[in-house]
């Protein structure tokens, strides 16, 4: 008789952790709000604006690997306690600084620093860690329920912190610091509810071995993804987007906004709006509705991604912003339920001990081309935005229905997961206690 739970919620574990990087993500947006607008007010330089948002973003890139074998090594538990233990630090200390008026700008970039790195340990962490602690069958409805949640913080996080930091401009330490140490606070209040989640869940031991170098250890990931192919087309769709769609979309949209819409900025506001609701409503398709069947997963999946380069060409020839509207709506709500479709598929057919390395090198190969791409297309749209828009848009149809050319791929709905191809009978690892976790971690 299968007494499986049917909702994430009913397991213990899963509303502790959830629970805690809702409160997490939420204040996240606050310090992400705040940083910028902290190098801004020391300096009034955008020169130093981007130099603090590249400290962040070039370690948590390419220490993303690293991150991934650790993981593995340790638990995602222990990695993701420990990354969040040190951001709080971090955060609090320059919130308390900002708030007596003495910071400088190398402390700044000295912050920036030390939260990229956090980063590249937390994020593999967090994607290992919900396979955890949800049964095969729940995953898809976990993942949705977590990626949800945030795409929802990301939504209204920074509208809240913009009003905080603007109602609380002024103060005695200096004009303009009052509101921005407050949101660093806040954000510092949210991992010290992150970390009180984390140490309440139920200790696991790590699945991966505790013995050989790094690099070792992630060039088995590496083989691993090269012995998969439909994986490797996961992985590949996954670079598509990143380097054809997000550089286009992040630096097209506000030159489609200025040049061709009369509503100019507000129409650019609210098509990112759009595009983050479509986005929520698509996590909510797959956290809601019946998977797809397994016969047509690949097709239907590699399909529903190709009209996302669709989307992209026909940005090309708005020139109403009802119609820009429609189709970032459209975009974000393919993407957001094929992305959750894909990573659960991923994270299902992905052995235990393998989970932090693989998924670390999935984020890392998008990651990477994030910059790459808005460079390629910051430079192409000073040529031609439409060019840019049906080059890019054309690009990511072929790739995803090059990938059906592939049978793995079309039967990749059949491919048998981590549960069905354990031994019949396997017992499941006993889930052991704190001090069990660090045993097995040393």
């Amino acid at each position: 008789m299968n007494t499986r739970p049917s909702s994430p919620f009913a397991i213990r574990d899963f509303r502790l952790l959830w629970l805690g990087e809702a409160i997490s993500s939420l204040g996240d947006q606050f310090a992400m709000i705040a940083l910028p607008w902290l190098a801004l007010v020391l300096t009034g330089d955008a020169l130093a604006l981007g130099a603090v948002l590249a400290l962040m973003a070039v370690p948590r890139a390419v220490l993303m690997l690293v991150g991934g074998a650790y993981v593995d090594r340790l638990s995602p538990r222990l990695v993701m306690v420990g990354s969040n233990a040190v951001r709080l630090l971090a955060v609090a200390a320059l919130g308390l600084i900002v708030l007596q008026g003495s910071a400088a700008m190398w402390m700044v970039y000295a912050f920036a620093l030390v939260f990229g790195i956090a980063d590249a340990f937390f994020y593999p962490a967090q994607t290992a860690m919900v396979p955890e602690l949800v049964a095969g069958e729940q995953l898809q409805q976990a993942n949705g329920i977590v990626q949800g949640t945030a795409q929802l913080a990301l939504l209204i996080g920074p509208a809240a912190a913009g009003i905080a930091i603007a109602a609380l401009g002024g103060g005695v330490a200096s004009p303009g610091l009052t509101g921005i140490a407050v949101a660093l606070l806040i954000d510092a209040f949210s991992f010290v509810v992150s970390l009180a989640t984390l140490l309440l869940i139920t200790a696991r031991p790590a699945h991966g071995e505790a013995e050989g170098s790094i690099v070792g250890q992630i060039a088995e990931g590496v083989r691993f993804v090269w012995r998969a192919p439909a994986i490797r087309v996961v992985m590949i769709l996954s670079m598509g987007l990143n380097l054809l769609i997000v550089g286009p979309f992040d630096v097209g949209l506000p030159v489609l906004a200025y040049s061709r819409l009369p509503e100019g900025a507000a129409a650019y506001g609210v098509i990112l709006s759009a595009f983050g609701g479509g986005s929520l409503l698509g996590l909510a398709g797959a956290t809601l509705l019946p998977g797809l069947p397994k016969a047509h997963f690949g097709s239907v999946l590699l399909g529903l991604i190709s009209l996302t380069g669709l989307g992209m060409v026909l940005m090309a020839f708005v020139e109403s912003t009802i119609v820009a509207l429609a189709i970032a709506a459209g975009v974000g709500t393919v993407l957001g339920y094929s992305n959750i479709s894909y990573m659960t598929w991923a994270q299902r057919r992905i052995p235990r001990n393998l989970m932090g390395r693989v998924m670390s090198l999935m984020m890392f190969s998008s990651l990477a081309l994030v910059p790459i791409s808005m460079a390629i297309s910051g430079a192409v749209v000073s040529i031609s935005l439409n060019a840019m828009f049906v080059v890019g848009g054309i690009g990511m149809t072929v790739i995803a229905l090059s990938g059906l050319l592939s049978a793995s791929v079309r039967r990749m709905g059949f491919e048998p997961t981590v549960e069905e191809e354990a031994p019949p009978g396997g017992a499941q690892e006993p889930e052991l206690g704190p001090q069990a976790e660090v045993a097995t971690s040393s």
